[in-house]
């Protein structure tokens, strides 16, 4: 079986940044970037932990006793569900208030180190999960299983920048779908849209082939580019 086509979708600076705490406000890019969302027509969204915090429970939840009965393997907490929010979460540290965000059913990505308490939590939320590795991640797992058990064929990776740094890193983004805002950032240190780990360097850049350019409302383009395999 094949893994999901991955495309990659995010909002960025002329300069590749994506802090939007300095970007300006009552602009309509957050509108424009979930109408371009839209139209790539993706079955699920997939984002790293610390992006997904802001969609996690606000609470502290304080997690049981761990359970021995609870076994390490994949867990569907909804079947019939047709959208998904993805996280990656390799130790569980997303809290839960319910099993979806906007509609869409949450799916854990996890590794083999996180304590079985945390697992009931997710079984009690109706949290789907799936593990990918015993410490780190393995992407090119993970996203064969989410096509196998979610039927996840068109994935839409949406950051942060370590996140899509390590996609880029792995040669399995096929697609990048950016939006460029009239903004320089010009900050040193901060987010950029492809943060891979140093040493990354050594290696040739990526190569795309323009698909696209659209003119958006207010200065935005929206740029699409097939990734060079």
């Amino acid at each position: 079986m094949k893994r999901p086509y991955v495309i990659c979708h995010m909002t960025t600076t002329v300069d590749g940044k994506i802090q939007p705490n300095l970007w300006p406000k009552g602009s309509n890019i957050h509108q424009l970037y979930e109408k371009c969302h839209n139209k790539l027509k993706g079955d699920g969204w997939i984002i790293g932990r610390t992006s997904m915090q802001g969609y996690a429970s606000k609470k502290h939840k304080t997690l049981g006793k761990s359970d021995p009965k609870i076994k390490k393997v994949d867990y569907i907490g909804d079947g019939a569900a047709s959208s998904f929010a993805i996280v990656i979460d390799k130790l569980g540290k997303c809290r839960w208030d319910s099993n979806e965000i906007t509609g869409d059913h949450i799916v854990e990505i996890l590794t083999e180190q996180v304590p079985t308490n945390y697992l009931k939590h997710l079984q009690e939320k109706r949290v789907s999960y799936i593990f990918a590795g015993k410490t780190e991640i393995d992407l090119e797992m993970s996203l064969m299983k989410l096509r196998e058990h979610f039927g996840i064929k068109r994935l839409l990776l949406e950051g942060g920048g370590l996140i899509n740094g390590t996609f880029l890193k792995a040669n399995i983004i096929d697609e990048l779908s950016q939006l460029v805002m009239p903004l320089a950032d010009g900050s040193i240190g901060s987010s950029t849209m492809f943060d891979a780990e140093e040493g990354y360097t050594s290696r040739p850049a990526t190569q795309m082939k323009l698909k696209s350019v659209t003119k958006l409302s207010g200065g935005v383009v929206w740029l699409r580019y097939r990734i060079k395999k």
